[in-house]
């Protein structure tokens, strides 16, 4: 394995954050202090210039990141290349996932991949998506399946699955009849959404736009992070919502919610997010491959 102290460091200097790299690596904040502590020993200088809670990399610093960059990619290269020639699939993959797909979709589609790759240690990451698309871009995770369109070039962006948006209303709500509804009915009453950032809540404003409506147009009066806690509002007649059909299985079974299609149907892709140019150590590439088989026909930009 390639020299921890160096793994550690380039971590630490990729996310200019102790705090973040002992997150990302699993480890506590004084064991990425101590690498460092070491690495610098080792070189008799120091690697990083820290004032008022923030750091950055000396000259020195930054000639070992350009170099531990070469190193770590080399070495990744040779590992990969040997597990292709033994057949091995072992590592660890990290995921990133928006908070719909999380708490829904994802656990099936992991658990079938650990069962079949048991050598592989998974690790989740969960945001909304405008969280997971950073963290794919800024290298913390490996692969990111978010809830909305994509657009940044330098990222690979492949459909995984269609999911529909419903309109929600308590059992007891005037619209909670109607077999279908056109966004424009829902403006009257208080609306709960997700939060910015949140991919639910940008295919809404999308959708709105396409229909000349904005965000501002709804009496938004309650935003929350997760879909179980809007629901819960929703149940307790605080107001109406659009989220997932896929999140709504067990208040529809109960009785305790009513979903609603729009007209026309809100759609949106799943999609599975990585770098263009990312090395894909052979455990990524096989999950690639395992999402692609377990995925609605999908499709590369």
């Amino acid at each position: 394995m390639a020299d921890r102290r160096l793994q550690v460091f380039h971590t630490v200097a990729r996310l200019l954050s102790f705090t973040k790299a002992a997150e990302a690596l699993h480890m506590t904040q004084p064991a990425v202090t101590f690498q460092i502590r070491q690495l610098e020993e080792y070189f008799n200088t120091r690697l990083f210039d820290r004032t008022h809670n923030r750091i950055s990399l000396t000259e020195a610093g930054d000639h070992v990141y350009t170099y531990a960059q070469r190193i770590i990619s080399l070495y990744n290269e040779m590992d990969n290349q040997v597990r292709t020639l033994t057949g091995d699939v072992i590592g660890v993959l990290v995921i990133g996932a928006s908070t719909t797909i999380a708490e829904y979709r994802i656990p099936t589609l992991l658990g079938k991949f650990q069962a079949k790759f048991s050598d592989v240690k998974l690790r989740l990451r969960v945001s909304n998506t405008m969280g997971v698309v950073h963290m794919v871009e800024d290298n913390e995770i490996d692969v990111g399946i978010v809830e909305a369109p994509v657009t940044n070039k330098n990222l690979v962006v492949r459909v995984c699955w269609n999911d529909q948006l419903m309109a929600v209303v308590p059992p007891s709500h005037k619209l909670a009849n109607k077999k279908s509804i056109h966004i424009s009915e829902i403006v009257p009453y208080p609306f709960i959404c997700r939060e910015e950032g949140s991919g639910t809540r940008d295919v809404i404003a999308d959708y709105l736009e396409q229909h000349s409506l904005v965000l501002s147009d709804l009496d938004l009066t309650m935003e929350f992070g997760s879909p179980e806690s809007i629901k819960s509002a929703v149940e307790s007649g605080l107001g109406v919502t659009i989220i997932s059909e896929s999140t709504l299985k067990k208040e529809l079974k109960l009785g305790t919610l009513t979903a609603l299609p729009l007209d026309p149907p809100m759609m949106r892709p799943f999609s599975i997010v990585y770098q263009r140019q990312k090395f894909r150590l052979r455990a990524m590439e096989e999950f690639l491959n395992f999402t692609e088989q377990h995925c609605e026909p999908s499709s590369t930009n």
